[in-house]
């Protein structure tokens, strides 16, 4: 069975960090572009960052640029969203997903609050 699986989401307080990890069940993810996607209560999916297969390149929506770094160790199988001075907008379901074809996982709460 193919399968993405979160884990590293939580309760932070504003300014804080938290790292997220999505690693591949099932499948391997070297192959495939990789992105970040949250939702937030009440909104539409937001797309958050992208990395493509070989690492050499990386996108941010603008709101978290500068704050949210996007990498994967394919070796592990892993995709990771290191996100840093976190902001009570950014309270969000995070969901991880392949490119083309979309494999989802089931998403990690991140609440931040004080």
């Amino acid at each position: 069975q193919l399968q993405l699986v979160e884990s590293g989401g939580g309760l932070v307080q504003p300014g804080g960090s938290l790292r997220l990890s999505c690693t591949g069940s099932g499948f391997t993810l070297s192959p495939y572009t990789m992105n970040w996607i949250r939702q937030a209560p009440g909104k539409g999916p937001e797309w958050v960052s992208f990395i493509n297969s070989g690492s050499t390149i990386t996108n941010y929506t603008d709101s978290v640029k500068g704050r949210f770094t996007i990498s994967r160790d394919n070796a592990k199988n892993t995709l990771y969203l290191q996100m840093n001075s976190l902001k009570p907008e950014d309270t969000a379901v995070y969901y991880c997903r392949t490119g083309v074809p979309y494999y989802w996982g089931q998403g990690t709460q991140v609440t931040v609050s004080s």
